[in-house]
């Protein structure tokens, strides 16, 4: 899910890394929104808010929006810069380290956050904002820019041109390509939907206590990865060295 990179992918473990990805965006998003009131996975509203500040001479606040934009975009630069790093001396850990940070960030944010809507909201939409880079960044990377999980804008374009082209290509292969790229989409989409859902239906109890689960989330995702890859090596180890 998290390991293979390249031409050793294939649409099982884009789905298996959708599913979990998008089911922590759509938690975030919809605990960061009703927590503060801001958008916390994506940040194309805020560049409108952003602009809009800046031509009512409202300096402070449009400088608000912009510091949400930019730790968007540190996230998600901190995230390739450390894959890069790592991908020099192993590709097995690559994802290590930024799912890591992500799920700390959520866990702190869930002790902590309670405190910071009252003492600094924004500070609480910034962090949640630099998990999402960090997370957007990761997924693009390992999938080649196949699979992201933080927003659904370009989702439902590409959905919508991809349902589209199925009245016009009629060849097997340009079929069945259809059919697996409407179903990874779709899939982001539902488990998106269900993340948001179980945050809109735990905040009111949680808090913001809600991210500790899909902190929880990630890290059960990357031991899932490892045993699941130990397995792997063990198997195949039998059958390299089978017991005479």
């Amino acid at each position: 899910m998290f390991r293979h990179k390249g031409k050793t992918r294939t649409l099982k473990h884009n789905i298996r890394i959708a599913s979990l990805l998008s089911f922590v965006a759509g938690v975030v998003n919809v605990a960061g929104f009703l927590a503060v009131q801001r958008l916390t996975t994506n940040v194309t509203g805020h560049f409108a808010f952003f602009v809009d500040e800046v031509f009512q001479l409202n300096f402070l606040q449009a400088f608000i929006f912009f510091l949400y934009i930019f730790f968007f975009f540190l996230g998600s630069f901190v995230s390739n810069l450390i894959v890069e790093i790592i991908s020099r001396t192993s590709d097995r850990l690559i994802y290590i380290i930024p799912t890591i940070i992500e799920s700390l960030i959520l866990f702190f944010l869930a002790v902590s956050g309670q405190f910071l809507i009252s003492k600094n909201p924004d500070l609480l939409a910034c962090s949640l904002l630099f998990a999402m880079g960090l997370q957007n960044s990761l997924v693009t990377t390992i999938s080649k820019a196949t699979v992201r999980t933080t927003h659904l804008t370009g989702l439902f374009t590409d959905l919508g041109i991809e349902l589209s082209q199925l009245f016009f290509y009629k060849q097997k292969d340009q079929r069945e390509k259809l059919y697996s790229s409407i179903k990874l989409r779709l899939t982001i989409i539902t488990f998106f939907f269900l993340g948001g859902l179980l945050g809109g239906i735990l905040f009111p109890t949680l808090k913001l206590y809600v991210l500790a689960i899909a902190a929880s989330v990630l890290i059960a995702g990357m031991i899932y990865d490892d045993l699941k890859l130990k397995l792997m090596i063990q198997n195949r180890s039998k059958k390299a060295h089978p017991i005479s």
